[in-house]
């Protein structure tokens, strides 16, 4: 599992944009430590889209709290999951993210494995899953993370990162 002043693995994750007035483009392929370099970058995982904890709390309290996190010194907050990114678009029109909170896939599990952050969910007919977790990144260095433990929901939330970065101020 990556540790705290690590970097984060040099990764491709994917973004779609359904081209809202114009044409939709395929989903776009980013290196995720690129991203994350010179930047102050929330990433918070979850096991995928659509499923209760993460539709019902742990999305709708990062979009809660974002004008927090963003007053805080966040420059962006990523929401990961292993579903492609067709299914993260959709998944995000379900909430007024407005832009505050970027849907994520990492369909291939490929970041995920790289964090060692995996978990098999297939007892439960998921197959290969990311664990419930939140990193706070500062120029593609893990400054801050919280996992939580299976089936739980306690320190990954919004509220958490909130207080992490109050204190580090």
């Amino acid at each position: 599992m990556i540790k705290v002043g690590e970097h984060l693995p040099d990764v491709t994750l994917y973004q779609y944009s359904g081209g809202e007035g114009g044409c939709p483009v395929g989903p776009q392929g980013f290196s995720v430590s690129e991203r994350c370099k010179g930047r102050k970058v929330v990433i918070f995982a979850l096991p995928g889209a659509f499923t209760p904890t993460c539709s019902e709390r742990h999305v709708p309290g990062y979009l809660a709290q974002a004008r927090e996190l963003f007053n805080a010194g966040v420059d962006e907050i990523l929401c990961v999951a292993v579903n492609d990114a067709f299914v993260m678009d959709a998944w995000g029109k379900t909430f007024p993210t407005q832009g505050l909170v970027q849907m994520i896939s990492d369909g291939n599990c490929a970041f995920t494995d790289a964090m060692g952050l995996a978990q098999d969910s297939s007892a439960r007919g998921m197959g290969r899953r990311s664990q419930r977790y939140a990193l706070l990144v500062d120029d593609g260095v893990v400054r801050h993370l919280a996992v939580d433990a299976p089936g739980k929901f306690e320190a990954s939330d919004a509220q958490s990162m909130l207080a992490v970065l109050q204190a580090q101020a």
